[in-house]
């Protein structure tokens, strides 16, 4: 059957379909993995393009939210903002104006804990379960099934969906109370957007230094300054591509969630501070849809120098990182098959 075929806006019978809304950068390849896990899902994608390759894999469309959750018993959302969140979740003709009682909603966005709570009170008015389960480990590791998948909610929600979401992770993460999952999720933003911003400044120092970046990338993988985030974005910098799926827009709302969160604490995050000029700084300069290691791109431009060196891949891809190192001279692109 041609994706032509299966793109109609016809009324889809209930059942045991997934609904899944919001099929970008990250959550087109998660719902392609639930159908090749055996799910049947519903799709609804503001744009209807984006969510062509999960059309192409055999999921349906829905004209709107409301479609999607009148087709489905457990609607999951995968969106870029908290506003977007609450707007085609609680708002008019949103997914729970039509999923029946007994029905679950999941949201794998990155959402303010305190919103998630007001939307999970909402549902929970109308009989509806709901789960948090915001998903970490990068983009590239969605198709394969390799993310982390932090989960919020009441245990026994949880429990009756642990098989669907084992299918989009290879780690899921129960961490209790609706909230503390999206409270989680954004502390580890947090920490890989500072590691990516100094791993920026350790290659800009070992450029200006005068070693070559593959011996510099090479030696901190190898060293007690090793990040994950070093591993695999340090990689498409030195490409010059900067493309990890994830743009300046949504790195810096994470950031203010953030902030958000350390002020409700009473924390003092100063570092993270620091990190959030520097992103908010990057998108004004080249924009919110540029990749979010184009923050690095600032301290090249300051200090007049492209970190580059050959043989790096331009994207990011199942597995990449945690290779052997080899030394300069040889074939040592084995993190980017």
């Amino acid at each position: 059957m041609q994706a032509s075929d299966r793109g109609s806006d016809e009324d889809l019978p209930g059942g045991s379909r997934l609904g899944f809304i919001g099929t970008g950068n990250l959550g087109s390849p998660i719902a392609v993995r639930l159908l090749e896990a055996g799910y049947e899902v519903v799709v609804h994608d503001a744009d209807r393009d984006a969510a062509s390759a999960c059309i192409a894999a055999g999921a349906r469309w829905a004209r709107s939210p409301a479609a999607v959750a009148a087709s489905a018993e457990t609607v999951i959302t995968c969106l870029p903002r908290v506003d977007i969140v609450g707007e085609v979740v609680a708002g008019v003709g949103g997914v729970l104006s039509s999923l029946g009682s007994g029905g679950c909603w999941i949201d794998m966005s990155t959402n303010d804990a305190g919103e998630m709570c007001r939307l999970g009170s909402i549902a929970h008015s109308l009989g509806v379960g709901a789960l948090e389960a915001p998903v970490t480990g990068g983009v590239h590791r969605a198709a394969a099934g390799e993310l982390t998948v932090l989960v919020g909610g009441s245990e026994a929600t949880y429990a009756r969906h642990q098989r669907l979401l084992a299918s989009i992770g290879s780690k899921v993460i129960y961490l209790g109370a609706l909230g503390q999952a999206s409270k989680m999720k954004v502390i580890t933003n947090m920490l890989a957007f500072v590691h990516l911003v100094a791993a920026g400044e350790a290659l800009m120092l070992a450029a200006r230094a005068g070693i070559d970046l593959r011996d510099a990338f090479e030696s901190v993988r190898s060293s007690s300054g090793n990040s994950f985030v070093h591993e695999t974005e340090s990689q498409v910098i030195l490409a010059g591509t900067y493309d990890i799926g994830f743009t300046l827009d949504l790195a810096c709302k994470d950031l203010s969630l953030v902030h958000r969160l350390a002020d409700d604490l009473g924390v003092p995050t100063e570092i993270a501070a620091l990190v959030e000029q520097r992103f908010v700084a990057a998108r004004d300069r080249y924009g919110g849809d540029a990749w979010s290691p184009h923050v690095v791109q600032l301290l090249e431009d300051e200090v007049g120098i492209a970190l580059r060196s050959p043989g790096f891949p331009g994207s990011l891809v199942p597995g990449l990182g945690g290779a052997e190192a080899t030394g300069r001279g040889k074939d040592r692109r084995e993190g980017a098959a």
